[in-house]
């Protein structure tokens, strides 16, 4: 019965462990933004304005 005890301790701080590491990466990790085209312009026509009804 102790042996089982012990062994679930066990697998509890290792998951706890990979827990933290992986949550600790996570924070680290650096997000990137693309960055936004240009609005068009007036001049320019949208893709339904040449079309005929």
């Amino acid at each position: 019965m102790m042996t089982i005890l012990i062994i679930c301790i066990i697998i509890v701080f290792v998951v706890l462990f990979l827990t933290l590491l992986s949550t600790n990466k996570a924070y680290k990790y650096e997000h990137t933004i693309d960055p936004i085209d240009q609005p068009p312009t007036q001049t320019e026509k949208q893709p339904d304005e040449g079309k005929e009804k």
